[in-house]
């Protein structure tokens, strides 16, 4: 029996097991185990196999260009209450399963990409399937998928992801071709999927995404009915590091 078991736990995808059933046999055996503490024994080892896995597969797909966590974000230039608001949306799905939305206002360098792939990766960790997209290259997704006739079947594609990350929209400009399917977007998972948004632009210069005056008022107006808005302050950090680059080259001059 013994010589066919790792074939049977192979062709049952079994790879915890396989690895572990022997070695746990024999601790089972030294240390008196019933029959039911070692099969727990060997199901939890291959439940918590299977988290990781698929933690792991939720990151890959959330496309994220890089990985930092929360805990990595300088918060000291964050309103406090807004800092303990978003740890408490990093710390459940609440808002995912109730299809709320989360917006990042605040000027370049501040950290507001930081704070989504922070967002991105505890939700990944909590088993939410996300994506994330530069508000540029997801727009030209869209449109191709318009011009092929497909729009409807990439939004329902799109559906599988509790979180969707449009990541600097501010950077989208006006153009009925482009910007209406952006719109569209936001009809889709309005009240059905959250959408996470980062902005370097307040609303009142949303004119400059969308198509016409009405199109940016109902697209706002749908993004902020169920939705958490974190306003971010504070210097660049790409200009602070460089700023201080300098001021170093210039205590330190080549000699």
């Amino acid at each position: 029996m013994e010589a066919t078991l790792p074939l049977l736990l192979k062709q049952l995808k079994l790879a915890r097991f396989r690895s572990h059933w022997q070695p746990l046999a024999e601790q089972a055996e030294a240390q008196g185990w019933s029959p039911g503490q070692f099969l727990y024994s060997l199901c939890e080892l291959e439940l918590e196999q299977r988290q990781i896995a698929r933690q792991q597969r939720l990151l890959r797909g959330a496309h994220l260009p890089w990985q930092k966590g929360l805990d990595g974000f300088d918060h000291q230039h964050l309103d406090p209450r807004q800092w303990q608001e978003l740890q408490g949306l990093t710390q459940q799905t609440t808002w995912l399963l109730q299809a709320e939305n989360l917006l990042l206002f605040g000027p370049s360098g501040v950290g507001k990409t930081h704070l989504a792939i922070a967002i991105t990766m505890a939700m990944a960790a909590q088993d939410q399937a996300c994506r994330f997209f530069p508000a540029t290259a997801l727009v030209q997704l869209l449109q191709k998928a318009k011009a092929a006739y497909d729009l409807p079947a990439i939004l329902q594609k799109l559906d599988r992801y509790s979180l969707l990350v449009i990541d600097d929209i501010s950077y989208v400009r006006r153009s009925e071709l482009e910007t209406s399917v952006l719109f569209e977007l936001i009809c889709h998972r309005y009240e059905r999927r959250s959408l996470l948004v980062t902005s370097n632009q307040p609303f009142r210069e949303w004119d400059d995404i969308f198509p016409n005056g009405s199109m940016t008022v109902a697209a706002v107006d749908r993004l902020v009915h169920h939705c958490h808005i974190i306003g971010i302050k504070g210097e660049s950090y790409r200009q602070k590091a460089a700023a201080a680059r300098v001021s170093s080259d210039q205590s330190n001059p080549p000699t």
